[in-house]
């Protein structure tokens, strides 16, 4: 899995999603960082309305139509449905940019909606949203990556391979398989912590940490250092990343983030986006 990673609390959030060419949330610069990477982007879905998601929205849509890469390749852009925000500033770049030499999709998304990323066979990765908590006035989605496969049933699994080409052939596959999916990348979006259902024993948590210090927190509509690392725990997640920290922390990011896990004995690892640099993840 490789990720690149931008999130600088107020300022700009995004994430780019290699294996799928696909961007979670699109903040300024994000086309500027990515340079020639910004023409393989197929998809981009944002967790909310908030300029430093959507801001470099404009910037992607202009420089894919004007500079020399491939006008062929289409682009979609999902985002919450009722998503005032969003949809006014899409609307807007759409409007000024009528002349689009490529196809572009714009759709609204509902939770639990999916959509496939990527299929080979029986074989799918897809994206669903989930409803996530930020503020009142603008809905907020988190999402999380799976992967769908087809396994066979308890009862034929000891069965010679010859013998299940039989079954197949007289039952049909869906007779004598069931459907698993396993979840592989969590991104909270701009939030409170997100719940346990929706974090799961998946691969990989990437989560909002606005507070390295529950004491800075004011309101209720981002997460604490401290909150991410309980649920991390009791959703028996794989490994963490921390970003959309605040810039306050930047100097003592080390420092806060080790004495949190060792606080709380976490035991997985336990990775974090820096607010001034750009995190990649191999």
């Amino acid at each position: 899995m490789k990720l690149i990673i931008s999130s600088k609390a107020l300022y700009s959030t995004w994430m780019y999603y290699s294996p799928d060419r696909m961007l979670i949330d699109c903040g300024e610069g994000a086309s500027t960082h990515l340079g020639n990477k910004s023409f393989a982007i197929k998809r981009i879905f944002i967790t909310h309305g908030h300029a430093d998601h959507i801001a470099g929205l404009w910037g992607l849509v202009n420089t894919r139509n004007n500079a020399m890469g491939n006008k062929e390749k289409g682009l979609e852009i999902y985002y919450p449905r009722g998503g005032k925000s969003v949809e006014k500033f899409l609307n807007f770049i759409v409007r000024v940019n009528s002349n689009l030499k490529y196809n572009l999709k714009i759709r609204p998304l509902d939770v639990g909606e999916e959509v496939i990323l990527h299929r080979t066979g029986s074989a799918q990765r897809v994206i669903r949203p989930f409803k996530t908590h930020h503020t009142i006035s603008e809905e907020s989605f988190g999402y999380n990556i799976y992967e769908k496969r087809k396994h066979l049933k308890p009862e034929y699994r000891n069965l010679e391979q010859v013998e299940i080409l039989q079954l197949v052939k007289k039952l049909g596959r869906n007779a004598v398989t069931v459907e698993y999916e396993h979840k592989i990348l969590t991104v909270s979006g701009d939030s409170i912590p997100i719940s346990i259902e929706d974090a799961f024993e998946t691969d990989l948590l990437v989560h909002e940490s606005t507070f390295l210090n529950e004491n800075d927190r004011r309101g209720n509509n981002h997460s604490s250092i401290e909150e991410v690392l309980e649920l991390a725990k009791l959703a028996h997640v794989k490994a963490v990343i921390l970003y959309h920290i605040s810039t306050r922390y930047e100097r003592n990011i080390r420092r806060l983030v080790g004495r949190a896990i060792k606080e709380l004995e976490i035991e997985i690892p336990v990775m974090y986006v820096h607010p001034s640099k750009i995190f990649t993840l191999n």
